[in-house]
Order: structure tokens, then sequence, then C-alpha cells
């Protein structure tokens, strides 16, 4: 089956290389971008979707692209990961735990259901605990043998949130914050979702965000903030970052509150299309 084809200035702002189609052509015309090694000179060309992309001087900051998720969360939520411990739930290749290092963390639990995924470099470092084949959802505090986390970053595929966020209350120390990535192909109805795994439709989105966003607020968790992802899943999907707040001693109890999500999920979803060409992209 022959891989979809798209075109190299939208596969550059979805892989998270450029924070525009602008910025992406004019690379393109300096001679600046290559697409499995061969040299790009219209932006306009169309690529096959799983092409390697490279871009001269361009250096990535983490092990992962997927660094730049948490990144985009930490500057928008404008977040002090300064001393934190964190669980990285669906690590992977670690782009996040290398990003919250990076960022000031003190300790990190990389936590994953597969192996020897995680970059060489994190499992030598003594601020990161390895933790492959480890399902979460199954975690209790006794299996933490480090200090207790008071920050939670959760990356995961093929599986719910209303199925991660539960457990993982118990083993934060409060106050505590939660950066979540909301994956509507996970998330939403199978007769929602495309042939090829992607969800089109807005409204679909904005279905998924007010029911995670929902069924956190019912849990107790305080929504602070909520983004799209500067870079998208798995076939292209779009994808968003929720920034939640875990304090039980606050003065109000969330659970409480009549929240209304709609303008901010209304805001998120509209910023989504205008990025990705109201289209999703690729991870």
């Amino acid at each position: 089956m022959s891989v979809p084809k798209e075109r190299i200035d939208v596969l550059l702002v979805e892989q998270g290389f450029f924070e525009s189609r602008e910025k992406a052509k004019a690379a393109i015309m300096a001679g600046l971008v290559l697409a499995d090694s061969e040299r790009i000179e219209k932006a306009g060309m169309k690529v096959p979707r799983d092409s390697e992309l490279k871009v001269k001087g361009a250096v990535h900051p983490y092990v992962g692209r997927g660094g730049l998720k948490l990144e985009k969360a930490i500057r928008q939520f404008e977040l002090d990961m300064k001393g934190r411990t964190m669980l990285d739930i669906g690590s992977s290749t670690g782009g996040f735990t290398d990003c919250a290092l990076q960022h000031g963390a003190e300790y990190v639990y990389a936590i994953d259901v597969g192996y020897n995924q995680l970059d060489w470099s994190l499992r030598n470092d003594k601020r990161v605990c390895v933790m492959e084949k480890t399902n979460f959802r199954y975690m209790t505090p006794a299996d933490l043998n480090g200090p207790v986390p008071n920050f939670a970053s959760i990356d995961v595929s093929f599986i719910s949130l209303r199925i991660i966020l539960p457990p993982l209350l118990a083993l934060l120390h409060q106050p505590a914050d939660i950066v979540a990535l909301i994956k509507p192909q996970f998330e939403a109805g199978r007769e929602k979702v495309g042939k090829s795994g992607v969800v089109r439709d807005p409204a679909t989105h904005k279905e998924v965000l007010q029911t995670i966003l929902t069924f956190s607020h019912e849990l107790g968790l305080s929504l602070q903030g909520l983004a799209y992802s500067p870079i998208t899943g798995g076939e292209g999907n779009i994808e968003f970052l929720a920034h939640w707040r875990l304090d039980k001693s606050a003065s109000v109890d969330p659970q409480h509150e009549n929240v209304d999500f709609r303008p901010l999920i209304d805001l998120s979803v509209q910023e989504a299309g205008q990025t990705f060409n109201n289209g999703p992209s690729r991870k």
C-alpha cells in the first residue's frame, strides 16, 4: 500500500520544524530543506508522509520531538519545572523527560508499557528512574522507590485518559500539576474515526475535549489551560495539551464549581485548524 503524500511546507509545520508555512517556505527557498536527502526547491512539492525531513542548521533540543510538546506547555502555561519530581507517563524515547530535566526538573520516573525505547543518554542519567514494561493503570504509590512526584506528563496511545487519570491522583503529592495530551483518535467513538485512524471533524475534536474536561473536573482537577499540540500524532491527528492543577487544600473545590469550557475549547480548536491549514498533520 502506497504512503499518502503531503505538501512539504505543511509537513514541516506538522513535524515542528517551523511555526508557520510562511517560515517553512522561506527555508525551502533558501535551499535548507531536505527530504530523504534530496533538496526541496518548491513549497508545494508533495512527498510521502514517512519521508525523513531535515533542515540544515536545525538542531532539535531534545532526544525526541515529543519534547516540543512539553516545551510549549511550559511556556504557554507558565510552568515552573525547577526542583520538580515528574511522572512521565508514556515516556517512549524520552522527549518529555529530557525537556523536563533541561527546564530544571530534579527527578523523573520514565514510565512506558514498552521497552528498550528510552534514549541511552537518559538511561544513564541518575535523575531518571527507568520503568519499562509498566502498565500505568495498575501502578500504586508502593511502585515508586524515590521521591514523591508533584508533576505528571501524559502522552499515551490506544488508551483513554479516562483510564489514566483516576489512578494518577493517588501517586501525586499535592499541590501538583498535570500536563496531558488529549488525543481525539483514542477518545472518540469508532464511528467518528476515519478509516486511516484520523479524526478530521472539528466538531469531534470539540466533543472529545468537552468529554475529557468534564471528566477531569468531576475528578477534582482544576483546568488551568488548554492549547493545541505544536506537532501532531500518528497519521496526522491534531492533538491538544491540557494543564490541570490538583490541590485538595484549595479554597474552592473544582468539583463544586460550574465551569463552561466551551469558549476555551472553541478557541483551541480554531487555532489548531488555522495552524494546520484546517487539516490534521503528522508527528
